[in-house]
């Protein structure tokens, strides 16, 4: 490649005394992030309610990879799941890392409140055949349909079965009769190596039979028994009691999970206030797990260059030296 001069009789710098200054000096490196951030389920409630809906699910593994500033704290949160209750069941909590947010899924509702019951997995309702809420785009799919026999009043019209909560794969199924309809089905991120699946949806609640989970962690609903609690740390939805006893209630959804995989070159230092597990070693890339908390991380070591970081004041001056 040919080299080219810059005359100073272009650029004629000698009149300023002052001289024209430029940033130099040190630069952030930026290390390539993979990520999966699930949120918290939400919880399920009683009374043939509709199944807690799944905790949004963003990710980006195989996918464009996500650039951050060396040396940076970064924020990362788990979300809690949902609770699971008679009156007013919760929806679960959002998780985040850096920019990326993912929020809780919907309360496992009934009485007609699918605006209540929304959430990033959507949820189940009964009365007068509601729909579950909407999922959020995505990040989740809404939850099922639920049957009412007859919708215009107890005890003729009293709530026979609730649809199941929207899962991260797919929506949650209607229910029939008094069977409730199953979570939506998880989705399977291999980011890891471990081949889990995440945010099923929860099952609803029936009389006779109740929805299955939705594969991923999605508690089942059962007929007149407490349902099992949603899986910790998948972000599937909390399943739904079948039966209005005052002994019964719903299952509390499952917590949320933060995974990162980094390269090794790029050591992670992690705040108190989270809990993780031991790094995994996947050929030149570190995997950590974040199961709870609230907190920051950041990574150190070499990368690409970026932005001047707190750049020192440089010089233009003329050339003064000839050749």
């Amino acid at each position: 490649m040919a080299t080219t001069k810059l005359s100073t009789d272009v650029i004629d710098l000698s009149g300023n005394t002052e001289a024209l200054t430029i940033p130099k000096g040190p630069t952030n490196g930026i290390a390539s992030i993979e990520y999966l951030v699930v949120a918290g389920g939400g919880g399920g409630g009683f009374d043939d309610s509709g199944g807690g809906g799944a905790g949004g699910l963003l990710t980006n593994y195989n996918g464009t990879l996500l650039d951050v500033s060396l040396n940076s704290n970064l924020t990362l949160i788990v979300g809690a799941g949902g609770t699971g209750a008679q009156a007013t069941p919760t929806k679960g909590g959002d998780s985040t890392f850096y920019n990326v947010i993912s929020n809780g899924g919907g309360a496992g509702l009934s009485a007609g409140s699918q605006a209540g019951g929304s959430g990033s997995g959507g949820s189940g309702n009964t009365a007068n055949n509601d729909p579950g809420g909407a999922g959020d785009t995505g990040q989740g799919f809404a939850g099922g349909t639920g049957f009412s026999r007859n919708p215009s009043g107890f005890p003729g019209g009293q709530n026979e079965a609730g649809g199941g909560g929207g899962g991260a794969a797919a929506l949650g199924s209607n229910a029939t009769a008094s069977t409730g309809g199953a979570g939506g089905v998880g989705l399977q991120v291999n980011i890891d190596g471990l081949n889990n699946f995440y945010a099923g949806g929860g099952g609803g609640g029936g009389r006779t039979t109740g929805g299955a989970g939705g594969t991923g962690g999605g508690a089942a609903g059962t007929g007149a028994a407490n349902p099992s609690p949603a899986t910790a740390n998948t972000g599937g939805g909390g399943g739904t009691a079948g039966d209005n006893s005052g002994s019964y209630t719903g299952s509390n959804g499952g917590s949320g999970v933060v995974i990162l995989r980094y390269p090794t070159a790029n050591p992670i230092t992690i705040s108190a206030g989270l809990t993780s597990s031991t790094p995994i070693i996947i050929g030149t890339d570190t995997v950590v797990i974040f199961t709870a908390g609230t907190g920051t991380v950041s990574f150190g070591g070499t990368g690409g260059i970026g932005r001047p970081s707190s750049p020192t004041e440089g010089l233009m001056r003329e050339n003064t030296t000839t050749g």
